[in-house]
């Protein structure tokens, strides 16, 4: 257009909520509020009340000593879901930024959307870590063991089946379970420790419901774990059928599932069957053949010759399907915590057809 000047202005939201999980409290807890404080909007933040003191309050004192100004950042320590209902239905808050399970994420998703607002979820995953034919076992197994078992495997991405292809199945589970029944476990405080306790005991009762889910679908038990306190050892289960509830279920629990393929194809297949799409990984000695098949699996993230926990600060994290909506990381998370305007300029006399 003849003498027009068009702008384009990123603008804060405004009033952002960030609800963080339990698990890893400080880092899931700042990556849903540095990125929205930089951007412009003040946050309003929840915290899992049992970690409250690392995910809220410590957070706000620093936030405070910074001289941060009252209001733009607030921290609420509460348990009943009235109040977080409250805080997503309020006409001020424009985006609502979760980390924690699907249902939770749908019903936030519900609420926001009658009310017109943003959602930034990070959901619940079924991370398939899946060997092909090619792959070199030996290092596989050294991701698989870190992939599954690191923090008890109570985080979103950590591997939940161990899909296998038939030729590297025997030497495969044999090694795994020998590295499995190894792993230091006891008090969290020992820097040695690697298996420490579960959160409570509710997650705790939960691991143990789906061990007895695996049994009862005719899995084999190839490593028995046991109970002491919150702490529950490495299980270990072979032939698992990948239609299975338990292997359609996240396990927030040191428990593995192996899955035989008969082919790479099948492998893939048995990948993508799942409602979820977080994280994902391939182990290959063809690197092209990984990125065919890693682009060609529905989830937010795959990780070819890696394990399946992995996040950078300058890649987009998200997932696909019921694993949630939106990406952190920069630039991508700059999408997620402001609006764009557009404003044109005319700056000569515009003639009009009437």
């Amino acid at each position: 257009m003849p003498g027009k000047v068009n702008e384009i202005h990123r603008l804060p939201l405004g009033v952002t909520s960030s609800i963080a999980p339990f698990n890893f409290p400080l880092y899931l807890s700042l990556r849903g509020i540095l990125p929205a404080l930089a951007l412009g909007n003040a946050v309003v933040h929840k915290a899992d009340i049992q970690v409250g003191i690392v995910s809220g309050s410590l957070i706000a004192k620093a936030f405070e000593e910074a001289g941060i100004p009252a209001g733009v950042f607030t921290s609420l320590l509460t348990t009943p879901q009235e109040i977080g209902d409250l805080m997503l239905e309020d006409p001020r808050v424009k985006l609502i930024a979760f980390t924690g399970s699907t249902p939770v994420g749908r019903h936030i998703s519900t609420i926001a959307g009658k009310n017109f607002k943003r959602v930034a979820l990070e959901l619940g995953g079924n991370a398939p870590f899946v060997v092909l034919e090619d792959a070199e076992v030996n290092q596989a197994v050294n991701a698989a063991i870190f992939g599954k078992y690191l923090h008890q495997g109570q985080i979103c991405m950590i591997i939940n089946r161990i899909i296998v292809h038939e030729k590297h199945y025997d030497e495969f589970t044999t090694k795994f379970v020998e590295r499995a029944k190894n792993l230091p476990y006891g008090d969290p405080l020992n820097p040695n420790t690697v298996i420490g306790p579960l959160i409570n005991q509710i997650q705790l009762e939960k691991a143990i419901k789906n061990v007895e889910k695996a049994k009862n679908a005719g899995a084999d038990v190839l490593l028995e774990g046991k109970v002491e306190g919150n702490v529950m050892t490495p299980y270990v289960f072979g032939n698992v059928d990948n239609l299975s509830e338990i292997a359609q279920t996240e396990l927030f629990g040191p428990i593995a599932l192996i899955v035989k393929a008969t082919s790479d194809e099948e492998a893939i297949a048995f990948a993508n069957d799942t409602e979820f799409g977080l994280s994902s990984a391939i182990f290959t000695s063809n690197i092209e053949k990984g990125r065919e098949y890693a682009l060609g699996l529905e989830f937010g993230m795959t990780h070819i010759n890696d394990q399946t926990v992995n996040d950078l600060p300058n890649a987009p994290f998200g997932g696909m399907r019921n694993s949630g909506t939106g990406r952190f990381g920069v630039p991508f998370v700059i999408d997620e915590f402001t609006q764009l305007k557009w404003i044109s300029i005319q700056e000569e006399k515009r003639k009009y057809p009437f």
